[in-house]
């Protein structure tokens, strides 16, 4: 199930920034946003990983943060 919200919200979100991008609307905070939330959420991955995490724990770094966005974008 997580997974599929992650592939949605990811869809939704992409489509967002890409909307954004193509009207010359997105901010250089989206922009930094995009780079940063990836890259933490890359630690956070690796991390979990690492510990020997379940699947649900390495994943739920990137589907907290496109759940997030996509909320957040949508509006």
């Amino acid at each position: 199930m997580m997974m599929a919200e992650l592939t949605a919200a990811s869809f939704e979100t992409i489509w967002h920034r890409t909307a954004l991008m193509m009207s010359g609307e997105c901010t250089m905070v989206e922009y930094e946003r995009m780079l940063s939330e990836k890259m933490r959420a890359t630690q956070l991955a690796t991390a979990a990983l690492m510990n020997g995490d379940s699947a649900a724990a390495v994943l739920r770094p990137f589907h907290k943060r496109a759940t997030a966005n996509a909320k957040r974008l949508r509006k």
